[in-house]
């Protein structure tokens, strides 16, 4: 399906107030009671992938997981976290029509939050 269709996240660290820069983002389609990897990436300096996830002749409808390495970034940054809580936190979502999805993550090592974004 090669439409208008995309797939953006970005991260923001709210332990500290900044873009996350340097976490590790995966990419997975969900088929059924397992998954397939499409893609890995890492966040830039503002926090976002330099390229959409999806887009293009690889945009399709379905069920997705981005996978966000938020243990390895908050061990990165040596947070002194003594027992750390959050490693890596799926984000399991539908693609149901061709347009841009933005799935963005809001994360400190003890919470996160996400939402559909424009």
């Amino acid at each position: 399906m090669a439409g208008s269709g995309r797939l953006t996240t970005h991260v923001l660290d709210t332990m500290h107030g900044t873009p996350a820069r340097g976490m590790r983002i995966e990419l997975h389609y969900v088929h059924g009671d397992h998954t397939h990897h499409i893609a890995d990436s890492y966040t830039n300096a503002d926090g976002r992938v330099d390229q959409p996830l999806l887009e293009g002749e690889q945009f399709q409808l379905g069920e997705f997981e981005i996978r966000f390495h938020v243990g390895q970034y908050f061990e990165r940054l040596d947070v002194g976290v003594d027992n750390p809580f959050l490693n890596v936190v799926p984000v399991r979502f539908t693609i149901g029509e061709d347009k841009h999805y933005h799935v963005p993550l809001l994360v400190s090592p003890f919470a996160y939050s996400t939402y559909r974004g424009s």
